[in-house]
């Protein structure tokens, strides 16, 4: 099995196409220099605040800085941090930047506007917008955590079998020993970052990077775990939001159970329609009804547990934890389902091939073994510090049994993550509660109705909560909505940005 907290998180999972593309058609930009906002904030976060961003071409059509914050907002004498920034410039008149995270945590906005421009925003938004993407705290190409110096000792942690039945002594005692020894490691090699980069922590970074831009307010838009960002922000600097877009939202409130549970049969429930639609395919591997199906999946990766399939490139082994990353990647965009119909044709004929490069693509595993960023590691820091949960082993198996119940395939998949945070070597900082975000601007939430990663609940629940949420509701499959459904959806997010118009009733997209 793969590690508890990783695979009991997946809803907070980095929004990124299968294969990225790239906008080439600006000529390359001359350096330039931004003209902070100078508004008026304590003498020790002046120099944050009023720092002059110089922006040099890079990536052929853009531009790319480097922003200072305080590695303490507590205490900005504590040293300081490096944020990583690239910008696609506006293609027509300029409104301001817009800010975009990709989500996570620990996903690289820096890569996702260098990468995929036009997957994050369409033409309208890149014509009256800066889109600029960073890598928050932590992540990436800013100050980073680190947690291996080999990838091998990554490879471990994320693809090693553990002994024993899931749950039972041995599994779970080889599941702490697991994470207290990669915490440590991460506190040896990260040093203090490795307690600052908590998700408030970013949101105080993000108002710093707005000023420093020259908007006098942040105009954001936030996929996922994003969305979490977003709300943070909105609720710590309410009179500073723009316009403010959360797609897939993350209900803030939910409490390590009631999330799992929730993504759990959201994940179940875009499998099924996975399966009844490749029962109208002429390549599909599965015969029976949706029921027996699901009934298969599962013995599947109860067998993966027994008597893992051996990779034909290197020493891993497919067990059922790798083989339900390789399943759900696919799931976060109806386009991808044929993929899924190949992978499981594969495996069934015992090849662990396409298994193995899907779960390495959801892991950022490069064919040579080296891993493309630190999303792994700061996956985990990040949300070690904004949860709470202390091990208890009965109440793990209670919830265990529960999640069996409410998803019988992906339920024991997505158990047990209990044993990842109470290990971690720093303390969380975030309590689980709503946000409400008094006196913000108005604020659109995207939900899709069987996204199987942030489910569609979520959306409802963070729109009623804010005090000035509007609901976006798009039906459909898939993972996120803007730029990715239809025009109903993306000409509600293009207005809103662009014009500021909310609008009056859910258009139900």
């Amino acid at each position: 099995m793969k590690r508890p907290l990783v695979a009991a998180a997946l809803a907070l999972a980095v929004v990124l196409p299968l294969s990225g593309c790239i906008s080439w058609f600006l000529p390359p930009t001359a350096s330039s220099t931004s003209t902070p906002t100078g508004e008026d904030v304590p003498a020790a976060l002046a120099p944050y605040y009023g720092q002059v961003l110089t922006w040099k071409s890079c990536n052929g059509s853009m531009q790319c800085s480097t922003a200072k914050a305080p590695l303490d907002w507590a205490d900005p004498s504590a040293g300081d941090i490096e944020l990583a920034l690239i910008r696609h410039p506006a293609t027509g008149t300029r409104l301001g930047s817009l800010l975009v995270n990709p989500g996570g945590p620990g996903g690289s906005g820096f890569d996702f506007i260098k990468d995929s421009v036009d997957y994050a925003t369409d033409a309208r938004l890149q014509s009256s917008f800066d889109i600029v993407g960073f890598d928050p705290r932590g992540v990436n190409r800013s100050t980073p955590v680190t947690c291996y110096r080999d990838p091998a000792e990554l490879d471990a942690y994320l693809y090693d079998i553990y002994p024993g039945t899931p749950g039972s002594d041995e599994w779970l005692a080889a599941a702490n020993a697991t994470m207290k020894a990669f915490g440590e490691r991460c506190l040896e090699l990260t040093g203090p970052l490795l307690g600052d980069v908590d998700t408030p922590s970013a949101a105080r970074d993000l108002d710093m990077l707005r000023a420093a831009l020259g908007d006098t307010t942040l105009n954001y838009l936030g996929y996922s775990y994003g969305t979490l960002l977003g709300q943070v922000y909105a609720e710590l600097f309410p009179g500073k939001t723009g316009r403010l877009v959360l797609d897939g939202a993350v209900d803030p409130a939910a409490s390590d159970f009631d999330g799992t549970a929730t993504q759990a049969k959201g994940f179940e429930s875009a499998l099924t329609a996975f399966l009844e639609d490749c029962a109208d395919q002429d390549d599909c591997p599965f015969t029976g009804s949706t029921a027996q199906s699901l009934a298969t999946i599962r013995a599947l990766l109860d067998s993966l547990d027994a008597s893992p399939l051996r990779s034909t490139t290197d020493d891993r082994q497919l067990g059922s934890s790798a083989m339900f990353i390789a399943i759900i990647y696919p799931l976060y965009n109806q386009g991808s389902w044929p993929t899924l119909r190949q992978l499981f044709a594969e495996v069934f004929q015992g090849n662990s091939d396409l298994a193995f490069r899907l779960a390495d693509a959801y892991n950022g595993r490069n064919p040579d073994g080296t891993y493309e960023n630190n999303q792994t590691e700061a996956f985990i820091a990040i949300n070690c510090l904004d949860a709470h949960g202390d091990g208890n082993v009965e109440q793990m198996r209670q919830e265990a049994a529960e999640l069996k119940k409410i998803a019988p395939v992906f339920g024991p998949q997505m158990s047990w993550g209990g044993t990842g945070c109470p290990n971690w070597p720093v303390a969380a900082k975030r309590d689980r509660v709503p946000i409400v975000a008094a006196g913000s601007s108005d604020i659109l939430v995207v939900g899709t109705t069987n996204d199987p990663a942030t489910p569609y609940t979520w959306a409802q629940t963070v729109a009623a909560t804010l005090q000035n949420g509007h609901l976006i509701t798009y039906t459909g499959e898939g993972h996120t909505a803007y730029n990715k459904s239809n025009s109903c959806v993306n000409d509600a997010v293009d207005d809103y940005f662009i014009d500021g118009t909310v609008p009056t009733t859910d258009p139900q997209c």
